[in-house]
């Protein structure tokens, strides 16, 4: 029987979310919705010191505003909670202890300075096959050395034992075949002096208890492997291990390296998903909702970040997504990250997605800005002319203010080089017809423009930029008798005035 699909994302509640980490719960997403499987979210909160206050809440408010909504979490609930570890902590000992009276594990009671002193003592140190015999644990000690040091609460924590020049391989769904050589890799911490599981031990019996089926991670976990195969192997059998698929991870825009949050600040494009602000040091970080991106637009960047449908088509729903997602166009290597191409895939959504779907968040923004709107019939107007021109949320700020408002500045420096009487007379005049006769018609608009233009001889395309400036405040927006007829007559015959007082 075909085991159900079940994939977990399990964050630490160690601060603001990377944009790869929230590729990796795409990727989980994707792929358990494409096999009508579950998403579970579980918070890997064991390690107590680096806790963040307000880091969890952060996480299930990016995946909301993303719309990547887990089936079971602590926040959703679920047959298998609870979903935080810290919260599970006595179902871990069991199996640490097991793996002991196993002989596969042992208590080691050495304490922090003296393992400094190891450090500094040996270059890149290693607790491991190599160095366990020196130090001082319960393979080093007699029996009832060890008993008597445990009967008096002496801290001590319990290290996997992996003997060297074993083979441990496994199947990554991405990479194919992977072998490791147990000599390579150290006595990993099962669980700490404060009874709390470390991740190797944890993320192991949680898979088991919550039946995942798929564990889908970052390549950098992969050194990290044989020791979860080998706890597998041990504690639950291979046959129960989920399937593992190891991600590329996403590259620095030159290539060199893994992205980070240094990166963006360096070069000035946001690596979070959303707005993060340090409650240990106050620092901010801006996300992508705040810079003004869609979440269809951020989900689907982050798609095509490592993965490919197989054809040409770039731009993608959440649903089509789901559709189309498999692990076999998952790339092995990097992707490298490149803020034009997010800002590309931004403008498409923008442009591809309704007034309906963009009204709400461009209202807000308004609010935000003291830009009044009373005509909501007028609004979804102006969004319909100018949504074409924004690359962000934001740009509708720019792009759309100006027909709610009067242009606080004009750009009269754009007019000036060539402006002369005769443009002066023209616009005069413009000021006397359109007073007078002012139509709601675009196009009739403009044939009044051109003919005025004609009679007084000028040619009506040095005439426009003009009339931009004066109505908009700047070289920008979309046609020009359009922002006139949503302006409205008043207002229209009123920025010309003002600007010719100006040049006057």
């Amino acid at each position: 029987m075909t085991k159900k699909v079940r994939v977990r994302f399990a964050p630490s509640p160690t601060g603001g979310l990377h944009l790869g980490g929230v590729r990796t719960v795409l990727y989980n997403y994707l792929f358990a919705k494409h096999h009508g499987g579950e998403f579970i979210v579980r918070i890997e909160d064991t390690d107590q010191t680096r806790f963040v206050e307000g880091a969890e809440e952060y996480i299930f408010n990016t995946l909301e505003w993303c719309g990547l909504v887990p089936d079971e979490s602590p926040k959703h609930g679920g047959q298998f909670a609870p979903y935080r570890q810290s919260e599970r902590k006595e179902s871990y000992r069991k199996y640490a202890e097991e793996l002991v009276a196993k002989g596969l594990a042992y208590y080691a009671f050495d304490t922090a300075e003296e393992l400094d002193a190891k450090r500094k003592e040996t270059a890149n140190f290693q607790y491991s096959h190599a160095t366990r015999n020196a130090m001082n644990n319960s393979l080093v000690l007699e029996a009832d050395e060890t008993k008597k040091l445990l009967d008096a609460n002496t801290p001590y924590v319990i290290r996997v034992k992996l003997e060297p020049h074993q083979e441990i391989k496994f199947t990554d769904l991405i990479r194919g075949e992977v072998h490791f050589d147990t000599t390579q890799v150290d006595d990993k911490v099962l669980l700490k002096a404060d009874g709390m599981p470390t991740y190797h031990l944890a993320v192991v019996v949680d898979d088991y208890a919550m039946q995942i089926s798929h564990a889908f991670r970052g390549e950098e976990w992969l050194p990290s492997a044989p020791v979860h195969i080998f706890l597998w192997d041990k504690l639950f059998g291979l046959e129960n291990m989920p399937q593992w698929a190891h991600l590329p991870l996403i590259l620095k825009p030159d290539g060199n390296g893994k992205l980070s949050k240094r990166d963006g600040d360096r070069l000035g494009f946001p690596v979070f998903a959303m707005d993060w602000k340090d409650p240990r040091t106050n620092e901010q970080t801006t996300g992508f909702k705040e810079r003004g991106f869609l979440p269809e637009a951020f989900i689907n960047m982050l798609a095509m970040l490592g993965w490919n449908s197989g054809s040409e088509q770039e731009i993608f729903t959440l649903d089509e997504l789901i559709e189309k997602f498999s692990l076999e166009r998952v790339h092995k290597g990097g992707a490298k990250f490149d803020f034009e191409k997010a800002k590309w895939f931004n403008h498409e959504w923008i442009k591809k997605l309704d007034v309906g779907s963009l009204k709400f968040e461009v209202e807000k923004l308004f609010a935000t800005n003291n830009i009044i709107v009373h005509n909501t019939e007028k609004l979804d107007k102006v969004i319909a002319i100018t949504k074409d021109r924004c690359t962000f949320i934001n740009d509708f700020v720019q792009q759309a203010s100006y027909f709610f408002k009067t242009p606080e500045t004009v750009d009269i420096a754009a007019i000036q080089p060539k402006w002369d009487e005769k443009k002066h007379t023209f616009f005069s005049e413009l000021v006397t017809v359109w007073e007078s006769d002012f139509s709601a018609d675009a196009m009739a608009l403009e044939q009044q423009f051109k003919a005025l233009a004609e009679t007084q001889q000028i040619k009506a395309g040095e005439l426009m930029l003009p009339l931009r400036v004066m109505l908009v405040g700047g070289k920008f927006g979309p046609g020009v008798f359009d922002i006139a007829v949503l302006i409205g007559k008043e207002e229209t015959v009123n920025r010309i005035k003002n600007v010719l007082a100006l040049l006057s």
